[in-house]
């Protein structure tokens, strides 16, 4: 059974850095596409960056593209999202997600929640002004 266990977050003052480490369990983490998505207070749960496997593109979300950068590392079997000029409205509990993906097989929303199968138990990020 795939486990993910996130670590990283707090609180951190707008313009700061902080860093998310999702770590995997439980199958071949070269497989999987690994995501972040967040939910603020009130909001609907909202895709933020997926790296894709086998050497597959990244994508991100418009309101953190050029500020969070995703990374994963196959032999540590770890997903980090390095977020950069934090702004109070990226203050939200943020889950590391993973979908097992077929080399040469279908597309799929990598934005939409449905796409994924494993969840994280979630980390608190929270931006003060």
């Amino acid at each position: 059974q795939v486990r993910l266990v996130e670590s990283g977050g707090g609180l951190v003052q707008a313009g700061g850095s902080l860093r998310l480490s999702c770590m995997f369990s439980g199958d071949t983490f070269a497989d999987y596409a690994m995501a972040w998505f967040r939910q603020s207070s009130g909001k609907d749960r909202e895709f933020v960056v997926v790296a894709r496997p086998f050497g597959g593109d990244t994508y991100y979300a418009d309101s953190v593209k050029g500020r969070f950068i995703i990374s994963r590392e196959n032999a540590k079997r770890t997903a980090t999202l390095e977020m950069n000029s934090l702004k109070p409205e990226d203050t939200a509990v943020y889950y590391c997600v993973a979908r097992r993906e077929v080399l040469f097989g279908g597309s799929y929303d990598y934005t939409s929640q449905t796409s994924y199968k494993y969840w994280g138990q979630g980390a608190q990020v929270t931006v003060s002004s």
